[in-house]
């Protein structure tokens, strides 16, 4: 299972209405996985097989400043991550603000 959430830190809110892209690397090039959408709380779990590989999530974040009429610096967010341990969960947060963001590898 792949999940990951996202957190307003200047709001101090789940960042509802963001559309995350999942995509595995093959060779070169990205292929599309799931397209999700994040909740209320800021989540989205996708539903895909944990397969070994180079995966990106790739945040939208620019619609989202737009809608709530914030100024902000990032237009999106791609954050790459390698699957190895095909039992495990993994999740994948991010906190974020106008000016930044930061993430890691949750539980």
């Amino acid at each position: 299972m792949i999940s990951t959430h996202i957190l307003d830190t200047h709001l101090g809110l789940p960042a509802a209405g963001v559309k995350v892209s999942l995509e595995k690397q093959s060779g070169d090039t990205w292929s599309p996985v799931a397209d999700g959408i994040t909740n209320e709380d800021g989540r989205i779990v996708y539903d895909c097989p944990n397969n070994e590989g180079v995966y990106r999530l790739s945040f939208q974040i620019e619609d989202y400043y737009e809608k709530n009429q914030q100024e902000y610096f990032f237009l999106s967010v791609p954050v790459v991550f390698k699957i190895t341990d095909t039992k495990r969960k993994y999740h994948v947060p991010l906190l974020l603000n106008p000016y930044g963001y930061t993430t890691y590898r949750g539980s």
